[in-house]
């Protein structure tokens, strides 16, 4: 073992005792100091909130009460021209030596007494607008800042003001908007070895609350609970009058185990849990959703330009659980991933885990087997018209349905009735079987009417299994540039479960059930192909009041199911988006108004190219089709600017409106065809047109160019072609 001379160790103490020595000078001149320095860093503090906040902080006085503990007294923040934000009486802060001899500031104690926090929001003012001052720039494609690094000193800033022990006595916040307002007076709350323990009480008795749990800021360890005195919810009552949504729970639990930075990744690991959670809102459900215990394992990963729950994250809802993925990329272009993985789980674990006012329809249910659920969702907003979507639902060889919940799965096998949903005026419900009259066997539909329906709503009826992944992708692709809900795609099954299982509710938890069903009934064979088609013919509606297609064709045509044209067929097939507008796409003399032209060689080209129809140069039977005569007195006084509204109206399930009500904004099926435009009526025409002008441009596209501009036949040429193209794609899909 080498030793050192005596020489160095000499030199070395000599070294250590001028440090000393010279710290001792440094701290002894910072002491004595101190009350100045003190003074001057709360005035530089006062004229940096005035200067770049507006904000007049006022302290009434301010001084060391020990080596390294300063007590404050009378401290305002009031915003210039707004209400007072922060009163606070006495507040005395104890910071450790070693940490800040080092650079860091860390809390060893805090005490407080006598504070009022005030937020107001009064019409759009807010005395906290400061908070938002500095906004990003959306209109960088780069951000400005690591966000990696961002999350790492938020958390570092955040836990190292955490004090080792509180003492809080009396400290009041409230909120006040224009029609909401709530106050939390927490009159103890403290830290003590490491434990929380708190007192809140709510709008003055209403109730108590109780933040509790463990604190243990210095090793990033954190777990606390909120919940109510005597086995009341924890309500807020804020948030139901701003977002019309009831939320309330018992407890709820969070957990912080971890804070890394790995790489350009700062990785929170930590856990949520939450009891009884209660949420209401219309457009999740009209009903209450009960979630009687859910939980998360959730690992958040923060990169430089993103924000992520990984993969391993795990979510809990009662004995099912599930791994997610959600991935959020903020640059060079906004980027939105979900993923989700149950692997394989009881399927009665699966059923039993949903939520009560959600899947009603399944309430009871037994089953057997196993279950295996998987999400894969992309968009890239530069390119969103690929946006990837699949999803799955397997099944294993054992699963089967032992017995049914709330609602029998099978009763469309056997005469049912049914109850139509009106807005305005309810009709009464008709039996859905051989003793109604009007009810019509799948033999006795005309084989046209039944191709022609199936090429505009479902091409794949009879190979798909419920779902169309494309139409789905689509949708989404057409909705994500719209900027809103505009495009559907329910195949024939979907909307055949919708209008006789389902209320007509527009929610995302009948969406959900409407979904959950289909799959139930096509993947363990319940009904038939054909008789799912039998019975969505007999209640699918084609005008007011007219449901089913023996009343349809009665209506229209004054003819049987069975004696239906290919014309005929196609203009059924064309009304279905739109039903309640489908006397006004006739002309008073009962011919076909010239905008159908284009629809009628569209879904006729389609059924030709598929073998199930002849190729027909004249518009597969566009000139034929007349209006039952006693029918076009409805129409004979109908001005253009009322048909266009109603050609206008747009497709949706619920809308039930009788057709002299105001059209709803979202377009049809026409207009999703000829553009935002209506083209149904010509508006430029000045002259009736005796004969049309039919042009054959090839490829099928046949226009009827009377009285149409060129730009109008452009247009309406690549619409064509471009919903060609689709519903060939969807044809040849499966």
């Amino acid at each position: 073992m080498r030793r050192f001379q005596p020489k160095y160790i000499r030199i070395a103490a000599i070294v250590i005792i001028v440090l000393v020595i010279l710290l001792g000078i440094g701290g002894y001149i910072a002491y004595s100091k101190r009350e100045a320095i003190l003074e001057h860093e709360i005035a530089k503090a006062e004229q940096k909130a005035k200067s770049e906040y507006n904000l007049d902080i006022k302290i009434g006085s301010a001084n060391f009460s020990g080596l390294s503990t300063v007590a404050f007294s009378d401290i305002t923040i009031v915003p210039a021209g707004r209400d007072s934000l922060l009163d606070i009486k006495k507040l005395s802060i104890t910071v450790k030596l070693l940490p800040l001899i080092l650079g860091d500031v860390k809390l060893a104690d805090v005490n407080l007494e006598q504070g009022h926090l005030n937020l107001t929001d009064s019409n759009k003012v807010k005395n906290f607008y400061f908070l938002f001052r500095h906004k990003m720039d959306t209109t960088s494609t780069a951000p400005k800042t690591n966000l990696a690094t961002v999350a790492n000193n938020l958390i570092n800033e955040f836990l190292y003001k955490i004090p080792d022990n509180l003492d809080l006595k009396n400290f009041l916040v409230t909120f006040k908007g224009d029609s909401s307002k709530i106050s939390l007076l927490t009159t103890t709350a403290t830290i003590k070895d490491g434990f929380l323990t708190s007192n809140i009480n709510v709008d003055n008795g209403t109730a108590t609350w109780h933040f509790t749990g463990k604190m243990h800021p210095s090793d990033k360890e954190i777990a606390i609970k909120l919940y109510a005195d005597n086995g009341k919810k924890i309500e807020l009552p804020v948030i139901e009058k701003k977002f019309k949504t009831t939320f309330n729970f018992d407890t709820i639990t969070t957990r912080l185990d971890k804070v890394k930075r790995d790489g350009d990744e700062t990785q929170i690991y930590g856990s949520w849990s939450v009891s009884n959670l209660l949420i209401n809102n219309p457009r999740l459900s009209e009903n209450n959703i009960i979630i009687p215990s859910a939980s998360i394992d959730a690992n958040v990963f923060v990169g430089p330009n993103y924000v992520s729950l990984d993969s391993s994250s795990l979510i809990h809802l009662k004995n099912a659980s599930a791994h997610p993925f959600i991935k959020y990329t903020l640059s060079p272009v906004k980027i939105y991933e979900l993923k989700v993985n149950t692997g394989w789980l009881n399927a009665q674990d699966l059923f039993d885990s949903f939520p009560t006012g959600m899947f009603e329809t399944f309430q009871g249910i037994k089953v057997a087997g196993k279950l295996n659920y998987s999400l894969n969702f992309f968009l890239n907003t530069a390119d969103p018209d690929n946006v990837q979507f699949n999803s799955q639902l397997n099944k294993d060889k054992e699963f089967h349905i032992i017995q049914f919940g709330k609602t029998d799965l099978t009763k469309l096998n056997r005469p049912f009735m049914q109850q139509p949903y009106e807005v305005k005026s309810q009709p009464p419900p008709f039996m859905v079987g051989p003793q109604n009259p009007d009810y019509t066997p799948l033999s006795d539909i005309a084989i046209d009417t039944r191709n022609a329906v199936m090429t505009s709503e479902d091409p794949t009826f009879y190979t798909n299994n419920g779902f169309v992944e494309e139409s789905i992708r689509k949708s989404i692709a057409t909705d994500f540039k719209k900027k809103k809900f505009s495009r559907g795609g329910s195949t024939i099954s979907m909307q055949l479960i919708r209008n006789t299982f389902l209320d007509r509710n527009k929610n995302l938890a009948r969406k959900a059930e409407e979904i959950l069903i289909v799959w139930m009934i096509e993947n363990n064979h319940l009904m038939t192909k054909d008789r799912m088609l039998e019975v969505y013919f007999n209640i699918v509606e084609f005008g007011y009041h007219i449901y089913g297609i023996g009343p349809a064709a009665r209506y229209y045509f004054g003819k049987k199911p069975s004696q239906l044209t290919l014309g005929e067929s196609i203009f059924l097939a064309s009304i279905l988006p739109n039903p309640k507008a489908g006397l006004y796409a006739f002309q008073p003399d009962g011919t076909l108004r010239p905008g159908l032209h284009g629809y009628f060689n569209l879904i006729g080209n389609l059924m030709a190219g598929h073998g199930k129809a002849q190729r027909d140069s004249n518009a597969y039977g566009f000139f034929d089709v007349r209006l039952k005569e006693s029918q076009r007195r409805g129409i004979s006084n109908v001005d253009t600017a009322r048909v266009d509204s109603l050609i206008r109206q747009g497709n949706d399930d619920d809308n039930d409106a009788t057709p002299v009500v105001e059209p709803e904004k979202k377009l049809n099926f026409f207009q999703r065809l000829f553009g935002k435009k209506d083209t149904t009526v010509n508006k430029k025409v000045v002259k009736k047109e005796k004969h049309s002008t039919v042009v054959d441009y090839g490829d099928g596209i046949q226009i009827d160019t009377a009285g149409k501009t060129k730009k109008e036949i452009r247009q309406e040429k690549r619409a064509l072609k471009k919903q060609q193209k689709e519903l060939e794609k969807e044809n040849n899909s499966n």
